[in-house]
């Protein structure tokens, strides 16, 4: 058993540090914000993914979770410290270190022995170096000099499926520059090294470069078929039968050949302006990328433009929104689509009748600019009554099986938009709807 701290209680950590005490490990989660800490004592956690409350509240009782906001206390009672804050993009689209660095000064200020510090924060290459730099200088501030270990261990976690990618993951990567912390690291997840995971070992600038080319990779993949669906669109072709021909190829896989609106979430979109930006910084172009980023916030675009074009105008016209979130099971609208399309929308005189199982909270006050356009619902059917045209915007599990007697009962109207191509397109022709996907 290791004895364990993760500093920051927002996604990546409040998962990773509930399911390390899952594996049998003591651990205590640091956070400033001392109403987070005070509902996470009660059970009650910041974030919508599925199956994570029961874990916390599980490990809490048996004592093998804690929270605190004493940073302190946790430094000088634990042996490997995860750093888990935010990297938030800057105006230039570099990720924003200063949280990290915060928190590695914090640890070297009340380090008391040795410390294995991780960084399991997505940060760019060359940040454990920085990370390893702070500490060293802040330990000759002190006038002590305790030995430590930086490590890179990036999380590969999909929000919705968080819980399953970190019990199930399909490779632990570990960048580290002795064999104590590797050591020390596979003890961590002895429970996945046991099952036979993958273990990549590295140095900490190959750990940090696998995360960025991860995401990279498969948000160009995303891009990839969403323009190949705009092309489709052109030439009479069917992007889902395209992508599943495609996803055949064992070379290329189905996974993330989903045609839609443009991706969205915490990871894509920072990851590849903050990679994108760290090639600039070193005299390299990274062209596909480049190009993904752009045509990722074009897609956006082009799905206001599908609608309009369509109805011919959506002024005064009332919109039905199922789903806002960047996509299903999750409450995270960061970076979502919505954010763009529906104050675009807005700007051409549409109102909005929403709904979304997990979203609205978040919605209310990301899409606060457009309030006046907006009535929020309680279900899918309130959202659908008395509109010209329905706008499905995120595939949650609910929108896939509507019923279509009830639909007409209530007034839905006619256009149906479904952007995540959630519906046969013959079969809703059929239906009298007027159906537009994406590729199809």
């Amino acid at each position: 058993m290791s004895k364990i701290a993760v500093v920051g209680t927002g996604y990546v950590g409040l998962v990773s540090g509930a399911l390390l005490s899952d594996f049998g490990h003591e651990v205590t989660c640091v956070d400033i914000d001392h109403e987070k800490i005070e509902n996470l004592k009660k059970g009650i956690i910041p974030i919508y993914e599925p199956g994570l409350e029961t874990i916390v509240q599980r490990n809490f009782f048996y004592r093998r979770l804690n929270f605190t906001t004493d940073i302190k206390e946790a430094v000088e009672n634990n042996d490997i410290i995860f750093i888990a804050v935010g990297t938030p993009p800057s105006d230039d689209g570099s990720a924003d270190l200063q949280y990290v660095f915060t928190v590695a000064n914090n640890i070297a200020k009340f380090m008391n022995g040795y410390k294995v510090i991780v960084n399991k924060s997505t940060v760019p290459v060359g940040t454990g170096q920085k990370v390893k730099a702070v500490v060293q200088e802040t330990l000759k501030e002190r006038g002590v000099d305790f030995p430590f270990d930086v490590v890179s261990n990036p999380e590969f976690l999909r929000e919705g499926s968080a819980v399953h990618d970190f019990t199930h993951p399909d490779r632990v990567v570990i960048g580290a520059e002795s064999e104590r912390a590797f050591n020390i690291m596979k003890d961590v997840y002895r429970v996945l090294y046991i099952n036979e995971t993958p273990f990549v070992e590295t140095n900490i600038e190959t750990a940090e470069m696998i995360k960025y080319a991860s995401n990279a990779f498969l948000a160009m993949k995303v891009t990839f078929i969403n323009e190949i669906a705009n092309l489709c669109e052109k030439v009479g072709a069917d992007v889902q039968k395209v992508a599943k021909a495609m996803g055949k190829d064992g070379r290329i896989s189905p996974k993330f050949l989903h045609a839609g609106p443009g991706y969205g979430g915490s990871c894509f979109p920072k990851d590849t302006k903050a990679l994108a930006r760290i090639a600039q910084e070193h005299g390299e172009t990274l062209s596909l990328v480049e190009a993904t980023i752009k045509a990722n916030e074009r897609q956006k675009l082009k799905m206001v433009d599908k609608i309009v074009n369509a109805m011919g105008s959506v002024e005064g016209k009332t919109l039905a929104i199922l789903g806002i979130t960047f996509k299903p099971n999750t409450d995270d609208m960061r970076e979502a689509p919505a954010l763009v399309i529906l104050p675009e929308l807005a700007k051409r005189g549409a109102k909005f009748k929403i709904y979304d199982p997990k979203g609205i909270k978040e919605g209310t006050w990301r899409l606060k600019e457009i309030q006046e356009n907006i009535t929020w619902c309680e279900t899918a059917y309130d959202a659908i009554a008395n509109t010209d045209a329905t706008v499905i915007l995120t595939e949650w599990n609910e929108f896939r099986n509507l019923d279509f007697e009830k639909y007409r009962e209530i007034n839905g109207g006619d256009y149906f938009f479904d952007l995540r191509n959630i519906y046969n397109k013959k079969t809703m022709l059929e239906k009298g709807f007027k159906y537009y996907g994406v590729g199809v």
